[in-house]
């Protein structure tokens, strides 16, 4: 008897790579899989693997393949379970394996489209294919979330991965959305576990992570007589040349040549050879990158693929299922040397004074509280001589809107939209003064009994509220306080400016449940390793003095937050005392 017959095991992502590895895993162990993706090829190819192994075994098991299915479509993904349902196929096992590598560049100059993709593939795509899988699930069954990357390392740290800030962000937040979904489905008997298998053997990793990472660090430095805008125009063409023969790359150098000479003007035969020296440089640097993190691993290997399946197989065992129920299993073996970047309470400074300055707030307040602290720190503002300017979002309930607007300057817009953002900081610094900070109120999660009874629409609107609005904000803030610095990074150096985003807050009461912190910890979870991130950027590439600080509201034992102390963190950002460390993650209402 093989360990997995009679087993069905769902692998996303499952055509090529880790998960044709885990699908080939579980079809030797007895088990029947569904494989899909986006693209049909790859997936026929796989079956034609796994008929191969499933004869070679005896095992009388199946293979159903789903061809066009992209995990962050609403549609392709419910049809999916609806065909399986309908069919009355059951499924033991899922395995969250699909991902894509994302924007690999600073997040001054990441595409917003791109950035909420990624968090749509791997945050979304992990969360809705689990909530539709459980109408073909039993108790028994298992959830297996693999998220990549363990964005937090030890208590107060997080692990920084530059250039791969929405990454960073469904990462962080998956491993908490894997913990809250072990709560929320106990009562169907169903486990959910997180692995992070750290680097793995493969052509994502060697062709287009390393490879993009080093063009964005010749981005930054430059490159011959080439400008930042050219570095990255070239080097998208010209990356995915790296292990071809030497006739194509000859072929494809030449091509970008002659592409670049139709922007740049200039030699065609001095281009070439300019560009022959970047994928020169390009590919040592990516070496390097590659040589440096294996020699923070003890035998300095990557997993294999075949390793990595095996460690799926591993949590997939029942008695293993149960002892991990809720964990995220760092499986990364790479020792990072990681820096503390959270930190409680502010230190005390003198009040600044804000004289001729204005304080750019933008709110998407949840409930009256949250009206409530806007207006706090907007007083505090004008109270110290300052302009505060209200950009309300448009999702904020009617009544809050009034509450702030009719105390402030103020407006309504949807925060969204980036061009609103720029049009009112530009109208501000005008007409209100120099900007001294620009503050964003994600607001509180708004009351829910469970993520998995939410619909498409209410999640949707979640990872705006807490991800995507956050980022779009502190990225227009960032073209304000350094314009052009997106596509011309030398312009960040010793530029100063202040983003604050604040939430959203931790449960308050006597009685907190597992399950009501867990639901907030999806989006906290989000929202600090994305900040690491940035602001390693800021300081250790872009050598800047811009900052975007996170301050998390509320204690672990469900104190009331004190806006007190968010006002105080205010005036630390903007004052000559701020952080210039790694401690851009404020826990002001917690004693460290």
């Amino acid at each position: 008897m093989l360990k997995f017959q009679d087993k069905v095991a769902l692998i996303t992502g499952s055509g090529t790579g880790i998960g044709q590895a885990i699908a080939k895993k579980f079809t030797e162990n007895g088990a029947s899989v569904i494989i899909l993706g986006r693209r049909r090829e790859p997936l026929e190819e796989t079956e034609k693997i796994l008929q191969e192994i499933i004869s070679k075994v005896q095992s009388n098991a199946f293979v159903k393949i789903f061809s066009g299915v992209d995990v962050s479509d609403e549609k392709s993904v419910n049809d999916m379970f609806d065909t399986l349902a309908n069919s009355n196929t059951n499924v033991d096992i899922v395995v969250n394996n699909a991902g894509v590598s994302g924007p690999v560049t600073c997040f001054a100059n990441d595409d917003m489209n791109e950035f909420k993709s990624t968090i749509g593939i791997h945050l979304t795509g992990t969360f809705w294919t689990s909530k539709q899988a459980l109408k073909v699930m039993k108790a028994g069954g298992k959830i297996i979330t693999i998220s990549t990357f363990f964005t937090e390392e030890r208590p107060l740290e997080q692990r920084p991965y530059r250039f791969r800030d929405p990454y960073t962000a469904a990462q962080g937040a998956k491993n908490r959305l894997a913990e809250a979904m072990s709560w929320e489905l106990i009562d169907k008997g169903i486990v959910s576990i997180a692995t992070n298998p750290g680097p793995v053997h493969s052509d994502r990793i060697y062709k287009t992570v390393y490879p993009k990472a080093a063009s964005e660090f010749l981005r930054v430095s430059g490159f011959e007589d080439l400008s930042p805008v050219e570095v990255e125009s070239a080097s998208k063409e010209i990356v995915p040349l790296l292990g071809e023969e030497e006739s194509v790359i000859n072929a494809g150098i030449t091509t970008a040549a002659g592409n670049l000479a139709k922007i740049k003007g200039g030699d065609l035969k001095k281009l070439s050879e300019t560009l022959t020296n970047l994928l020169s440089k390009i590919k040592n640097v990516a070496e390097k990158i590659q040589l440096n993190t294996s020699k923070m691993i003890a035998d300095e290997q990557f997993l294999s693929q075949s390793q990595v399946a095996e460690t799926i197989l591993t949590l997939a065992d029942d008695e293993m299922a149960k002892i991990l129920n809720g964990k995220v299993i760092p499986g990364d073996r790479v020792f990072y040397p990681v820096r503390a970047h959270i930190a409680g309470a502010t230190p005390n400074v003198h009040q600044p004074d804000f004289s001729g300055k204005s304080v750019f707030f933008t709110i998407n307040a949840t409930d009256k509280t949250d009206a409530d602290r806007a207006v706090f720190l907007a007083k505090h503002v004008e109270d110290n001589g300052g302009k505060a300017v209200c950009i309300i979002s448009q999702d904020t309930p009617k009544e809050l809107q009034e509450s702030i607007s009719g105390k402030f300057h103020s407006h309504v817009t949807d925060l969204k939209n980036p061009e609103e953002i720029q049009r009112f900081l530009e109208a501000t610094t005008k007409n209100m003064g120099e900007i001294a900070a620009v503050v964003h109120i994600t607001g509180k999660v708004p009351e829910f009994s469970k993520l998995l009874e939410l619909s498409r629409k209410e999640w949707d609107n979640l990872v705006d509220k807490f991800i995507n609005t956050p980022a779009t904000v502190i990225q227009r803030s960032f073209e304000h306080f350094v314009p052009g610095g997106g596509k011309d990074p030398r312009l960040f150096k010793d530029k100063g400016g202040i983003v604050m985003t604040i939430g959203p807050d931790l449960p308050v009461g006597k009685k907190i449940s597992g399950l009501d912190r867990a639901k907030v910890e999806v989006f906290r979870g989000a929202l600090r390793p994305f900040t690491a991130t940035v602001n390693q950027e800021l300081s250790d590439v872009l050598k800047s003095k811009v900052r975007s600080f996170l301050v998390l509201p509320g204690t672990v034992d469900g104190k009331e937050p004190n806006n007190e102390n968010i006002a105080q963190a205010l005036n630390f950002f903007v004052s000559e005392n701020s952080p210039k460390s790694a401690e851009v993650i404020f826990c002001v209402d917690e004693v460290r």
